[in-house]
């Protein structure tokens, strides 16, 4: 396991030799983008407002304020990640057709995920759950947001960020997926687990 700190835009070469449960810190643009985002470009087929090639998108729904007497200008209160498994259906054409090169949420992402990191040389990253208001202040400026008509959680906030995370890399460049490997070790040590404690407990009947 290494930590490496990543600064968009994100190049190929740089993702390479990640692997997964290895941690990462992000410097540079992360932009919001979650279920109606996604929507709007794969099902509606509605070209996206911001540029993600090179870039990193935020599965998440912030908490924005917007500066007294600035309009369009907003400080973030809390951005916590949302469930990534949500995207999955629209994930592998969302990368082949942005370019981008970070995912990051909360969970695990599918095979069609893994196939799309894999081809396209992306990565999907966790952000650890609960910790909401330790990513706001990773957050050095809002630079603007576009699709407000969705609502503050589902538009795109556009952020530069220093530092951000810790990412931890759940799917690698090379079709490995952390999760899945988990739910395979787990499942094997899980039978003699059961089986252990079976010996130990009753029940009436």
């Amino acid at each position: 396991m290494k930590t490496k700190i990543l600064t968009t835009p994100i190049q190929d070469k740089d993702l390479e030799s990640l692997t997964i449960g290895d941690i990462i810190y992000l410097n540079g643009y992360l932009v919001t983008s979650r279920d109606d985002v996604h929507q709007r470009l794969i099902k509606q087929h509605k070209e996206l407002p911001v540029d993600l090639a090179g870039k990193a998108i935020f599965h998440a729904g912030p908490i924005m304020k917007e500066l007294e007497g600035q309009k369009g200008k907003y400080n973030v209160i809390s951005i916590g990640p949302t469930t990534s498994m949500r995207m999955e259906k629209y994930e592998k054409e969302f990368i082949s057709q942005t370019g981008l090169k970070l995912i990051v949420g909360k969970g695990g992402m599918g095979q069609n995920t893994v196939e799309a990191c894999q081809q396209y040389k992306a990565i999907h990253t966790v952000f650890p759950g609960g910790c909401a208001v330790l990513a706001a202040n990773c957050v050095e400026n809002v630079e603007c947001v576009e699709w407000l008509d969705l609502g503050m959680p589902e538009a795109m906030w556009v952020m530069r960020v220093k530092e951000f995370g810790p990412l931890i890399v759940s799917i690698d460049t090379k079709g490995n997926n952390l999760f899945e490997k988990n739910k395979r070790t787990f499942n094997i040590k899980k039978d003699a687990v059961v089986e252990e404690i079976c010996k130990h407990v009753d029940y009436l009947e």
